[in-house]
């Protein structure tokens, strides 16, 4: 597992560092063409929409090749935009894309192969495309949460009342995204769906508590994904690394090479894995992550009828404090542990694998519960390896159906055993 660790992470250093050269000549290429969207009627007021002039000054730009669309200080209020190849929207401090409160600005569209609403800003099978600057894109979500919390789960994958993300690239290849603020989407924030090369670097992404499903960034069947020196106050995950929808009839590509470096995580659902896993995940490396005041700190979760297999992970150098559950492993989403009486199932496409999981130096302080390593009795979690782990917790960890080794291992209960070993669990600690 100590080889494996060592060559995912130079090898994913690499890949960043190759890839990033490339964004970097792409962007110097394009840099010679500005396109202002004043010059095409735009007004920045906040009360003017100015989506028909933003949109001409992409499609100008895109014209000539590429090029830099810069929003100027003012408050750009806007419908959905769609970015093109070769295009960097570049956002002025002072510079703010708001989006529009009329729901009917939102297309209907099939979107994740679900029935869904067009995102304030996307791109499809776009190549070197870049969102760029010191501004704040806003989506303006409040009437949105306030149906989704009138209408239990609604915006939810497959169902009737869907609401629109805040930025997606579909199929998009050389992606970048620095510096400008994400807040207030309707739902998911920032999306790569089955996109690669994405790198996404020193940004906020804000949502107030109790707006439903804004989850931060959320990489989809995505590869070659460099997420680093993030900041995240969210209402649902901060990060959550995804790849087919519950029950998918398939095929589904996993979500493989992905790097997670010096995030802070405040309020949110923290740093999860899942729980849509339908076309598996493989190649995490997370390290140098913050957590304060989330529900959860790491967190890999899938259940019978959204999963596939789940591996080679690693999370290093966390540190936690004042979150409910510090660390999960489980395949009973939503719940952490079984009912009790849980007998095997059939095994089926759709069943999680999750095995060859390492986490090194965690600590965690002032937890609720120290969490659960948990897999099913048909396929029980396999070459997880904790190093260097000390939580203290109101309540210990429960481990069952899960093979679990490690060492240097502390975890304080106020309440009962540190580690509560359940039926399957074959654990070797010291």
């Amino acid at each position: 597992m100590i080889q494996f660790d060592r060559q995912l992470y130079r090898s994913l250093v690499l890949v960043t560092l190759s890839l990033g050269c490339l964004l970097a000549v792409s962007t110097a290429l394009c840099a010679a063409t500005t396109c202002d969207p004043r010059a095409y009627g735009a007004k920045a007021d906040g009360v003017t929409k100015d989506t028909a002039a933003i949109q001409q000054a992409i499609h100008a730009c895109a014209a000539k090749g590429g090029g830099e669309v810069t929003l100027t200080a003012g408050t750009y209020l806007s419908a959905p935009i769609v970015l093109e190849s070769n295009i960097t929207l570049h956002l002025d401090k002072g510079a703010t894309l708001l989006g529009s409160a009329d729901h009917a600005d939102y297309p209907a569209k099939i979107e994740f192969r679900e029935p869904g609403l067009q995102s304030l800003v996307s791109a499809t099978h776009a190549q070197n495309v870049a969102i760029t600057g010191e501004g704040v894109i806003d989506g303006n979500g409040y009437s949105w949460w306030a149906m989704a919390l009138a209408i239990k789960n609604t915006g939810i994958l497959g169902t009737d009342h869907p609401r629109p993300r805040l930025v997606v690239f579909d199929h998009c290849k050389h992606v970048r995204l620095e510096g400008v603020t994400f807040q207030n989407s309707p739902m998911w924030q920032l999306i790569p769906y089955y996109s690669d090369d994405v790198v996404i670097r020193n940004i906020r992404i804000l949502a107030p508590r109790h707006a439903p499903n804004t989850d931060g960034i959320d990489p989809f069947s995505s590869t070659n994904v460099v997420i680093d020196h993030v900041f995240a106050d969210v209402d649902d995950d901060d990060i959550a690394i995804k790849s087919g929808a519950i029950l998918s009839p398939g095929p589904d590509s996993p979500s493989r090479n992905i790097t997670i470096t010096d995030c802070t995580f405040l309020h949110g659902h923290g740093l999860s894995v899942g729980s849509e896993l339908s076309g598996g995940a493989q190649n995490i490396l997370a390290e140098r992550i913050h957590f304060d005041g989330t529900d959860n700190g790491i967190r890999v979760k899938a259940n019978r009828d959204r999963g596939a297999d789940v591996s080679n992970i690693v999370f290093r150098d966390i540190d936690m404090k004042n979150v409910k559950h510090a660390l999960i492993i489980s395949e009973y989403y939503p719940k952490i542990l079984p009912d009790p009486g849980e007998t095997s199932q059939p095994v089926g496409r759709l069943t999680p694998h999750f095995h060859d999981i390492t986490v090194d130096n965690l600590t965690a302080t002032n937890i609720v519960d120290a969490g659960g390593i948990v897999g099913l009795p048909e396929v029980p979690i396999t070459g997880i390896m904790l190093n260097n782990v000390s939580i203290h917790a109101r309540k210990g960890m429960s481990i069952g159906y899960a093979q679990v080794t490690g060492k240097n291992i502390r975890v304080v209960a106020e309440d009962g055993p540190g580690i509560l070993q359940m039926t399957g669990a074959k654990v070797s600690l010291r």
